[in-house]
C-alpha cells in the first residue's frame, strides 16, 4: 500500500519533466552544474540541455545514454530508472530507430555528393595527364639531350685522341 508521500511525490513527478527532475536532484545534493560537468566530462551545454529537457541540443543515439548515465553516477542515483524515464521523456526506446535515421542521412549525402565526385575524377584525369606530359618534356629536353648513342663522340674527344696518336710515333 502507498503512502501518502509516496502519491504526492509521484503525482508532482508526473507534473515535473524528466529535465526538471534531474535538476532538483542534482540541487538537493548540492552539486552545481560546473561541478557535474567537471566530474562527467560532459560538456555543460549538453547538460542545461537535458535539464531544459531539450534533447535536439543533444548529440544523439548512444551519446545521450552515456550522458544520462554519467550524470546519474556521478549524482549516485540510480541509473536504470533514470534511463527508462529518459527513453521514454525523449521517445527514443531503440538504438536501431537512431541506427536508421543515421543511415538515412548517410544515403542522402551520399546521393548529394555523387556529381561532384565523378568531376573531381576527371580533375584527376586531366592532372595525371599534364604530369605524364610535364615528365615528357623534361626527359625529351633536358634528359635526353645529355645521352649520345655509343658511337659517335663529341668533338673535343676527337681532337684529343688525334694529339694522343701524334704523341706516341
Amino acid at each position: 500500500m502507498a503512502t501518502l508521500g509516496s502519491r504526492i511525490s509521484n503525482r508532482r513527478r508526473s507534473r515535473v519533466s524528466f529535465g526538471r527532475d534531474l535538476q532538483l536532484e542534482r540541487e538537493n545534493r548540492g552539486v552545481s552544474l560546473e561541478q557535474l560537468a567537471e566530474g562527467t566530462k560532459v560538456p555543460s551545454r549538453f547538460l542545461y540541455a537535458l535539464e531544459a529537457d531539450d534533447f535536439g541540443c543533444l548529440p544523439g543515439g548512444v551519446f545521450n545514454k552515456g550522458i544520462v548515465s554519467s550524470y546519474c553516477r556521478h549524482l549516485g542515483i540510480a541509473e536504470e530508472s533514470w534511463l527508462a524515464r529518459f527513453a521514454a521523456s525523449a521517445q527514443t526506446t531503440s538504438d536501431e530507430h537512431d541506427w536508421a535515421v543515421f543511415a538515412e542521412n548517410v544515403k542522402r549525402n551520399r546521393v548529394q555528393m555523387g556529381t561532384g565526385m565523378r568531376r573531381r575524377w576527371w580533375g584527376v584525369l586531366l592532372l595525371l595527364v599534364m604530369l605524364g606530359a610535364l615528365a615528357w618534356v623534361a626527359w625529351r629536353y633536358v634528359i635526353q639531350p645529355g645521352v649520345r648513342p655509343s658511337g659517335v663522340l663529341p668533338v673535343g674527344a676527337f681532337r684529343l685522341q688525334k694529339n694522343a696518336g701524334q704523341a706516341a710515333v
